[in-house]
Parts: C-alpha cells; structure tokens; sequence
C-alpha cells in the first residue's frame, strides 16, 4: 500500500506544475483574445441599434376607430401616445380612513402607439375589484393581450382592488382596441369622459412645485407632478416614447388646511433602488410595493407604489431627495 500511494501521489504534485506550464503558453492567446474580438462586438451592437425601431407622430385622427371601439375619445401625449383615460368613477374606494378620489389612485388609462414597421404596442394599467380580475384576465387571454404585472397602489383599501399591466402589439390596433373593449365590458368600468384640468383650490400647488422641482398639473381635482427617465427606454426592439411605462408621478389629493393624502409611483434602475427606498422611508412615506411593470424593458426598470399623507408642501420637500436620487426629468402629465 505504501508503494501504491507513493505512485499515485508523485503524478498529482507534477499536474500543477504542467498546468502552470500550460497556462504560461496559452497566455499570450488569451490576452489577444478580447481585442479580436472586440470589432465584433462593436458590430454586433452596430447592428442592435439599427434593428431598433422607433415610434412615429400621430394624430387624434388617426385613431378614430380606436376610439370608437373604446367607447370614448383619448388625447395625443408628445405626439406619440394616443391615451385614454378610464377612471374607476363607479367605485368608493377607502385607504387609511381617506375616501380615494378616482385621479388619485383609481385612473386605469391605456396607450397605443404607432411604429416605423407599421406595428401598434398597447400598453396600459388596469383597475379592477378583486371579484372582477380573474374574468378581466381571461379576456384579454383570448383576445391576444399579455399582462405583465399585478399588484397593488395602495394600503388596507377597501373593497379589495387590484391593478393589471396590460400589454399587446400587431398590425391591427382596432383588433387590439376590440380585446381591449371586451374586458373591459367584464368590468365595472365607466366609459371614458374628458377629465377636469383645474387645480385644486385648497392646495398651495406653487409651494409644491417649488418643493419637488415640477411644474404640476390638474386632473379632476387632483394634483400631480411628472418626471420620465432620461434614458433611452427599450421593450423587446421598440423605442418607447418618453413617459409610457417609465414615469414618476406623484399625485397629491387635498385633505383640507392644506394637508393631501399622496399616492406616488417611483420608476428606478436597479441600482437605484436602495437609495430612493432609504429616502422615501426618511420621508415618512409608507412603501407599498415594489416591482415590475415590464418583462423586456431595457434597462431593466423598477418601481415602487408610496403612501403619505400631511402637509402638502412639507411632504413635497421630504420626498423631493427620492427624486433626486434616480435619473429623471419633469415633464408635464
């Protein structure tokens, strides 16, 4: 036995040394390796960029018979996004003892855009009570239309209300409108109406604005400030148009003596996370969700639902720094 190990041991302290030796003769080819194939590289991404396609200008003309599927006219958003808003006017809704105004937390909308290749993306964010979901999704299941999250806006929300990312692309946006139009009808949901643009009266929305660096809009009594991401956002090879599924919004309800109840929707990269979590928190914001909207964006985005309710403008400037922490921009509702 003594003999056996000794032969088999001298070959394993030998190994090592070969390998080393090995090692040392491959290196030169291995450092050559990267920059061959960097050329490569460069054009494969060549190639990436072109096989991109981009959006292209509309008009409410355009989609005359979407809107007449629908059951309501949309407006245009930077000349790219045909929207439509389908607020869940039917429901009382209440979050945290506060009754939730429809603008504030209750606004499913959907958008249809036009592309280069002459195909329509549908993307949109749905609310539907708990005993309307199942039937919603298996309608937009038949008619082709994928759903991409699901999840909740708010806390402790009575009667329980979900809300679905919807999205569907083809040829033919009037089929994807007539999809569209079924599950909604599966819904509660009231047509679409033109919404109010008026600011809210009781709400100092000059402090709020200075506060969170935005230039706020009105929607039914509600007051919201905007940003989209700076980046270039992609899904699948399609250019999204700036704002449709990548925005920040912040959305102030008045309470009274210039207190709002605030229901805000954070978009974020990954990295960023952490930080807009630790400054939301500071904030005194309470987090509601974190998750996905998308399942081929890129880069790869991130958001989390927040609640607070106080002072309008002091709650403004404490969320104001998880804005700062995530590379957008303002820009108007």
């Amino acid at each position: 036995m003594a003999g056996y190990s000794q032969q088999t041991t001298e070959p394993r302290a030998g190994a090592p040394r070969r390998r080393l030796l090995a090692a040392a003769g491959l290196a030169p080819l291995l450092a050559a390796a990267p920059a061959a194939t960097r050329p490569a590289v460069a054009r494969s991404a060549g190639r990436a960029a072109r096989d991109l396609v981009k959006p292209v200008h509309t008009s409410v003309r355009d989609w005359t018979s979407v809107a007449e599927v629908l059951g309501g006219p949309g407006d245009m958003k930077r000349n790219v996004m045909y929207h439509t808003g389908f607020p869940r006017r039917d429901l009382r809704v209440v979050s945290h003892h506060v009754r939730i105004k429809p603008a504030l937390a209750l606004g499913s909308h959907v958008s249809f855009v036009r592309y280069a290749d002459g195909r329509t993306l549908l993307m949109g964010d749905v609310v539907v009570t708990e005993h309307e979901l199942q039937h919603f999704i298996d309608t937009l299941q038949d008619h082709g239309i994928g759903q991409t999250a699901l999840h909740k806006h708010l806390l402790g929300q009575r009667p329980d209300i979900w809300w679905v990312h919807i999205h569907g692309h083809g040829h033919h946006p009037v089929a994807l409108a007539r999809g569209l139009r079924k599950a909604f009808d599966r819904t509660g949901t009231p047509l679409p109406r033109a919404s109010s643009q008026a600011k809210p009266r009781d709400l100092d929305t000059a402090g709020i604005d200075k506060a969170m660096g935005a230039k706020g809009s009105g929607d039914d009594g509600i007051y919201k400030c905007v940003f989209v991401r700076r980046e270039r956002i992609t899904d699948g090879n399609l250019v999204l148009p700036p704002g449709l599924g990548s925005t920040s919004a912040f959305n102030f309800q008045p309470l009274g003596d210039g207190r709002a109840a605030v229901s805000a929707d954070c978009c974020m990269v990954a990295e960023e996370v952490q930080p807009v979590l630790r400054a939301l928190r500071r904030a005194g914001a309470k987090l509601v969700e974190l998750h996905n909207h998308g399942l081929t964006d890129h880069p790869r985005l991130f958001f989390v639902h927040v609640w607070a309710v106080g002072d309008a403008v002091r709650l403004a400037r404490a969320l104001r720094p998880a804005v700062d922490a995530t590379n957008v921009k303002p820009i108007a509702g």
